[in-house]
């Protein structure tokens, strides 16, 4: 029997009631798993950044590429991850839940003729805009730069089609609880990109080199679908293509999918206006942006988003009376926030305290010379503020969306939106030239505003879900003692570092960041945190195994 309530309820299935169970370990299974598909993607992602960084440093051609490749991007996330992930996997993974096979096929088939078909518009419609995007997205470009980079955006357009299936691929992977391929494909379109740039990179200009790049992005993403698509055939039993909506599971997944894309769509607009604002600034800002983005978002991505999309299928197919329910969602949620923050917290004191040593690490090679180590590193700083708080909000907004609540996270997505406009345009336009600040570091004006902003919107979507389903958040004792093994971690690495400063970025990182996480582990263990205590069972049992 179904019970519906109001719009921002679930459909519940009524089973037995009972005391709802604590999250399996089934659940950190999958989030490792999501984890280690991330981990390798973003390993791999490293790499080509490491390349690029050889070859382009913070030039003008840096900033062209950087900047095309944010408009793919912010239509992959739009139409494809992000929305799929509170549209689709809700509806889907309930229909399997059910055991309702054949209409979970159905509906799989239907999603996707309707995604194939508008993201084929979009592409066209890209394609022959490219100069009008690319001056809405960095009108302060020079000439010469905003041509190259109407040259990148053309090429790059017709991979979005193909991402934005992956996308739908990662979705039906994710509902059969198949993690580690659809995170782990990204190292396919890594690896494209860094063939094409060892094979030209000697022997090409820089925006030649762009060029080439672009098109092993195109032909990198058509690989990561044919990987997952086979896969992905054999779990739906076959794929049959609709353009009707009319059955209700397609309809709730539209009906979802629009507040979703408006959501998605603001929060995409806040890297947007990063980016639109950075090209005001001098030569390379854009590029610097870039590169902290990337560091700074692989804890969101590794820690963040695993916890997140392992929960969101398990949450979404939560059984019994609306109490129950609420209340499974209550201990999942907070088991999952624990975990976020055992990983993030380290991560925010350690882009502090040593991220120099972890900027060097990365891209100091070639073009990319100690002077643009410390820009990177005082942008990542900035990034810092916002960093638990964006992290721990993605998996508030699962939980909305596993509540088939997709409008309460839009309205707090817009506040954030707004106030990442205004402070961003304060901190970096005109507050540097005010302070006697050099203008080029508007831009860690414009992470540092960002983080601000992240954590309002985490603040009004836990204080609206707490009055929903009960008390969430991480309790007062349990920060402490995170921030206390974090700031003894980084005192080891700091003294670490003061006994071997002259050793190449990536020797002194490894011997920097090794103490650092031990001491942060051993402090943890010492002050008695179940994630730690759990993380060391884990590897102790696999000792014992191996």
């Amino acid at each position: 029997m179904l019970h519906t309530y109001a719009h921002a309820s679930p459909i519940f299935l009524v089973n037995t009631p009972g005391k709802p169970e604590a999250p399996q370990s089934g659940s950190k299974r999958f989030a490792f798993l999501v984890a280690a598909g991330i981990f390798l993607s973003r390993i791999a992602g490293l790499i080509r950044d490491r390349i690029f960084a050889h070859y382009f440093g913070l030039s003008a051609a840096a900033d062209a590429f950087k900047a095309a490749l944010r408009i793919p991007n912010f239509l992959q996330n739009l139409f494809g991850e992000g929305v799929l992930s509170a549209s689709f996997i809700p509806v889907y993974a309930g229909l399997l839940a059910r055991e309702s096979k054949e209409e979970a096929r159905r509906t799989a088939g239907a999603v996707a003729a309707l995604l194939a078909l508008a993201t084929s518009g979009l592409v066209l419609i890209g394609v022959l805009a490219s100069p009008w995007l690319t001056y809405a997205i960095a009108p302060g470009f020079s000439a010469g730069t905003r041509d190259l980079t109407v040259r990148l955006v053309r090429i790059l357009f017709p991979g979005v089609g193909l991402l934005v299936f992956s996308a739908w691929c990662l979705g039906v992977l994710n509902s059969h609880k198949r993690f580690f391929l659809s995170y782990s494909v990204g190292v396919i379109w890594n690896a494209a990109m860094i063939v094409a740039m060892l094979g030209w990179g000697a022997r090409s200009t820089q925006d030649r080199l762009a060029i080439i790049l672009a098109w092993g992005s195109v032909a990198g993403s058509a690989l990561q679908v044919g990987v997952q698509l086979p896969v992905v055939l054999r779990l739906l039993g076959g794929l049959r293509l609709s353009l009707s909506y009319r059955t209700d599971n397609v309809k709730t997944v539209v009906r979802n999918f629009f507040p979703v894309f408006i959501s998605r769509g603001v929060v995409q607009i806040s890297a947007y206006i990063d980016a639109f604002l950075a090209s005001w600034l001098p030569v390379g800002a854009v590029a610097a942006l870039a590169n902290a983005q990337l560091l700074y978002t692989l804890p969101v991505s590794l820690f963040g988003m695993s916890v997140a999309a392992a929960e969101l299928p398990a949450m979404s197919g939560a059984m019994g009376g609306e109490k129950e329910v609420a209340e499974a969602l209550q201990i999942r949620l907070n088991a999952g926030l624990r975990q976020i923050a055992f990983f993030v917290l380290p991560s925010v004191v350690a882009f502090l305290g040593l991220g120099d040593v972890i900027v060097a690490a990365i891209y100091q090679t070639g073009q990319f010379q100690q002077a643009n180590v410390i820009y990177v590193w005082g942008i990542l700083a900035g990034a810092t503020v916002g960093l638990l708080a964006s992290t721990l909000g993605r998996l508030y907004v699962s939980t909305y969306y596993a509540l088939r609540d997709t409008r309460t996270p839009l309205r707090f997505a817009i506040v954030r939106v707004v106030m990442t406009t205004i402070l961003g345009y304060l901190c970096a336009i005109p507050l540097p030239p005010m302070l006697g600040i050099e203008p080029r570091w508007g831009v860690a004006g414009l992470t540092i505003s960002a983080g601000i902003s992240s954590w309002v919107e985490f603040t009004l979507l836990r204080r609206a879900l707490n009055r929903r389903i009960g008390v969430t958040g991480l309790p007062a004792e349990y920060l402490a003692k995170l921030w206390l093994s974090a700031l003894m971690a980084s005192a080891g690495g700091w003294s670490v570092r003061h006994f071997f400063p002259h050793h190449s970025p990536i020797v002194l990182a490894v011997l920097t960041l090794a103490p650092y996480g031990i001491i942060y582990f051993a402090a943890a263990l010492m002050l008695r945190l179940a994630e730690a205590r759990a993380l060391f069972g884990r590897a102790f049992s696999s000792a014992r195994l191996s």
